[in-house]
């Protein structure tokens, strides 16, 4: 009865043990983690690379590796409009708010999403610009009214440079190794923003890693906007102060005699 329950036990614990062996491990970083925005800003390029590390003792899989990179930004509160024509002019109708939602959002994937997954396996992973803030709830009871509004959301803020898909944005370099380039426009806000790397086979997830890196200001402006934050009445006083000086220098340069 015992060795019985012994190699009962052993069944229980090969697939297990199969599994982990089986699985891949994600290893990515970034170039740098900071941007640092000047006087003369126009935007910059970053890099996420990185390499799968599989098992030396599993058994290569049929399908190949693809790689889906999320990055988001700073969240805000994000409001949509829709416009209505009353007569001869146009007026705010009905309107759906995105509490949290990211003012930057770029996806980058190895190859198109749709030759990845199905639609259901990118909705119930957030993959994709539409997708991508998707809750757990709105996998499957989001009405007509809120995609339209969502998907009007991504167009509204694609068109501002914020939002953007890049279908081949990830090249693998060799079998294991790849690399991602990371547009960041001058419009992006400062803060916070996470990078989300996805490894995929067969549509099926099989690792995740996840990085970051931040937008700062430097130089002049940041001081000007430190000082403004920390010392509002000074920052006003020295304002006002600065307005008569250039006001009285302006009526002395082009008064007439």
């Amino acid at each position: 009865m015992r060795r019985l329950l012994h190699l009962a036990a052993l069944l229980l614990l090969l697939p297990a043990g199969t599994a982990a062996g089986r699985a891949e491990t994600l290893i990515a970083a970034m170039s740098s983690h900071q941007i640092q925005i000047t006087s003369n800003y126009t935007g910059s390029q970053l890099t996420v690379f990185g390499q799968v590390e599989r098992d030396g003792r599993s058994v290569s899989r049929g399908d190949p590796y693809d790689l889906v990179v999320t990055v988001r930004g700073p969240r805000r509160m994000l409001l949509v409009r829709q416009k209505e024509r009353l007569g001869p002019i146009w007026i705010n109708a009905i309107q759906r708010r995105f509490p949290e939602n990211p003012v930057f959002l770029l996806v980058a994937s190895s190859r198109p999403i749709a030759e990845m997954m199905s639609p259901e396996t990118a909705r119930r992973d957030r993959i994709g610009l539409v997708n991508a803030e998707r809750t757990s709830q709105s996998w499957y009871d989001d009405s007509a009214s809120t995609t339209l509004f969502r998907e009007s959301l991504v167009r509204i803020m694609q068109g501002k440079g914020l939002y953007a898909y890049e279908e081949r944005g990830v090249t693998f370099l060799s079998g294991a190794l790849f690399s991602a380039p990371i547009d960041v426009p001058a419009t992006a806000p400062t803060g916070s923003y996470t990078v989300d790397v996805v490894l995929y086979a067969g549509g099926v997830p099989l690792a995740r890693q996840q990085t970051n890196f931040e937008v700062i200001k430097t130089g002049t402006e940041q001081r000007l906007a430190s000082g403004a934050y920390d010392w509002p009445w000074l920052y006003g006083l020295v304002t006002v102060l600065l307005a008569l000086f250039f006001g009285w220098g302006a009526s002395v340069v082009f008064r007439r005699d």
